[in-house]
């Protein structure tokens, strides 16, 4: 059961209206379905929007953000909870400690290494849960296409990158985060130290 949903998104507002419009659905929607949002805690961008719309449609949000980031008052103060860390390693920790499942939203360089971070740990069995990508506007589609790069060039396993969930729609995704199950992949590393004796 997904009762906890964390969501990387960006600091900034992007240049195109869906993208707001995106984050606002999917707050209202996490808000409807009862499940707690988990996101950076910020008070700008569209994390501001996620956080927002959540709270106004009577949800419950818990931010997790660096003493030096909340020093730079850019911490929401209208959330529920707001748990402080030391650094954005220990953000990232708490982050995965704290959720059932990921979704990405469209954002920048913070966002790519929180995903990126939840991929690697799903690869590794240090965290079976899933990630879901909010594929608004198309704008992973250059991200994905590096993904099957990998793929092809031998250097991303094809059950792994078939493991990211994908979709435009948000109904889709939790509906689809919801059904994910873990890859039983246990010999992975024993394949690649095979690999590496040829």
């Amino acid at each position: 059961m997904m009762h906890t949903v964390c969501v990387f998104c960006g600091s900034s507002m992007g240049n195109h209206e869906l993208y707001k419009t995106a984050a606002e659905a999917l707050g209202k929607i996490l808000a409807q379905k009862k499940m707690t949002l988990v996101y950076g805690g910020a008070d700008v961008g569209l994390m501001k929007v996620l956080a927002d719309a959540c709270l106004q449609a009577g949800g419950n949000v818990t931010g997790v953000m660096p003493y030096r980031l909340i020093d730079k008052e850019i911490a929401h103060q209208r959330i529920q909870r707001l748990h402080a860390v030391d650094t954005m390693a220990q953000r990232k920790e708490l982050m995965v400690e704290l959720s059932d499942a990921f979704i990405a939203l469209p954002g920048g360089f913070g966002t790519l290494d929180e995903l990126s971070e939840i991929l690697t740990f799903n690869q590794l069995r240090i965290s079976d849960k899933p990630l879901g990508l909010l594929n608004t506007n198309g704008y992973f589609d250059l991200l994905l296409q590096f993904f099957d790069k990998g793929v092809a060039e031998g250097f991303v396993r094809k059950e792994h990158r078939e493991n990211i969930v994908v979709s435009d729609s948000i109904e889709e995704l939790l509906q689809r985060l919801a059904l994910w199950q873990p890859l039983e992949t246990q010999k992975w590393i024993e394949d690649i130290k095979t690999e590496s004796k040829m």
